[in-house]
């Protein structure tokens, strides 16, 4: 026992600290109260537990599973690109990154001040990778090897690095660690997981603080109980799961609702003119030679309203191309697309042009086979290797020349669509390099993708820049 003498003497009140050395919990000190009335003479201790001591107690119980589970750690270019849903300002920053079985930590600082925070309790920014999506994003940025996760939350990162080998690795090793987890944060498994924990560790909690308890007062044992349950929380845990099923189950959405917004294929109805029982072929998903032998044309019709609206009224539109349009949307009118005959895109429920130009991206990145067939590729990558850039120029319009009508005729209209769309970038902020970027891997790309991917990427942009740049050489001075 120490005793703190005050300045006041004899009958004063004196505070006392009483350490509990020969108990198994010294680790544990309690502050108590007592009043001096007589020399020698000290009343009874006024026992006050710490607030949510049973929280204290069960975090050295059961350490943090994450901390024993690092998978990676490292540095990386980082940017949130959403939070909650709610479109953030891209802004790139180096992070030391640490990835765990089922999450990602990023913190600002450099490597050893990160781990002194993890020693202090500090909290990084967390992303919860379970029910995670991982996805490449030339899109998304003018930086090469740039992929993003998205959470079930609403938050959207950027990663990147300039070195191919550590971004290749970082991505399948955040993907092998999202596969690894349920899809669904809020699924039964990953609940009952917790609530096993919880449990075991409110038992030994309840056991290991048995004699205390009995020990106490009992209006200070009713408080203490309390907590406890509060902490662990086993029958509130089994409800909510329950409660979570149920809405999920009542709340679902109709098979009709889910046609109409495009998310699964339904069965179609035959059109007018057509042999009974045969169904209309689809826009979306089908080969480009086959759309344009229907319509008995060279172009498809989609494409042609889709560059006709957004030359109507999204020209000088900033970010045209680049800016994502409503997912939900974009599917409802690929569903319409594919249901129906007859599309007016001037419709007030098409009036946001980024759905428009979603539509067509999306259109192009559904062909089968690209608009740059498979067979072409390798010699449209060794044509923009060739040193000469005249001889590149001519390599390339030599082998525009050899496509089929259907590929040639669509990539003319839209390469010369594209050029309308540069010569507005004082507006629109779309330089040739920018639809270069969102283009480039939309319309060319290797029919078995390997290890060079990140070096095809580079050609892939390179040579819709060129097309774009020379559209006039290229094509000649055939007519539309």
């Amino acid at each position: 026992m120490e005793t703190l003498n005050s300045p006041r003497q004899g009958t004063g009140a004196v505070q006392m600290r009483i350490k509990n050395a020969n108990s198994h919990h010294d680790r544990l000190s309690q502050s108590k109260s007592m009043i001096l009335t007589d020399v020698g003479k000290v009343a009874a201790p006024i026992s006050r537990h710490r607030r949510n001591h049973s929280q204290h107690v069960l975090k050295d119980v059961i350490p943090p599973l994450e901390q024993l589970m690092v998978e990676k750690e490292g540095y990386l270019q980082k940017a949130k690109i959403a939070d909650g849903g709610k479109k953030l300002r891209k802004n790139w920053s180096t992070s030391w990154i640490v990835l765990s079985s089922r999450k990602i930590e990023f913190y600002k600082e450099s490597k050893q001040q990160a781990l002194s925070n993890m020693k202090t309790g500090n909290k990084p920014e967390s992303v919860d990778l379970c029910g995670a999506h991982i996805e490449w994003a030339k899109e998304k940025s003018s930086r090469k090897n740039v992929f993003q996760i998205s959470t079930v939350s609403g938050n959207e990162f950027l990663l990147q690095s300039d070195i191919d080998f550590i971004i290749l690795d970082w991505f399948h090793a955040i993907k092998n660690a999202i596969d690894r987890l349920p899809k669904d944060p809020s699924s039964p498994s990953r609940n009952l997981e917790l609530f096993k924990i919880q449990r075991s560790s409110s038992t030994e909690l309840l056991s290991h603080y048995d004699s205390d308890i009995k020990e106490q007062k009992p209006e200070h044992r009713k408080s203490l109980m309390f907590r406890l349950h509060h902490s662990a929380s086993d029958t509130s845990d089994k409800n909510r799961v329950k409660s979570r099923l149920k809405k999920f189950i009542t709340r679902r959405p109709s098979l009709k609702t889910l046609q109409e917004k495009g998310l699964i294929k339904g069965r179609q109805q035959p059109c007018h003119g057509v042999i009974p029982g045969r169904e209309r072929d689809q826009i979306f998903g089908s080969h480009l030679h086959t759309v344009c032998e229907r319509e008995n044309s060279t172009v498809p019709r989609f494409v042609k309203q889709c560059i006709e609206a957004v030359e109507k009224r999204g020209l000088d539109v900033d970010g045209i191309y680049r800016v994502s349009g409503n997912l939900a949307t974009i599917q409802k009118l690929r569903f319409i697309v594919n249901q129906e005959e007859k599309l007016n895109l001037d419709d007030s429920q098409w009036e946001d042009i980024h759905v428009v130009t979603g539509a067509l991206k999306m259109f192009f990145r559904e062909l089968p086979e690209p608009l740059f067939p498979y067979s072409f590729f390798e010699r449209f990558v060794e044509a923009i290797k060739k040193q000469d850039y005249n001889t590149r120029i001519e390599t390339i319009k030599s082998l525009v020349q050899k496509l089929p009508p259907p590929n040639r005729d669509t990539m003319k209209v839209l390469f010369g669509h594209l050029t309308k769309i540069v010569a507005k970038a004082s507006k629109n902020l779309m330089s040739t390099q920018s639809l270069g970027i969102v283009f480039g891997p939309t319309l060319l790309r290797a029919e078995n993708e390997t290890g060079n991917m990140a070096i095809h990427m580079v050609y892939q942009n390179q040579i819709a820049e060129l097309m774009l740049s020379e559209y006039s050489k290229i094509f000649g001075s055939e007519e539309d």
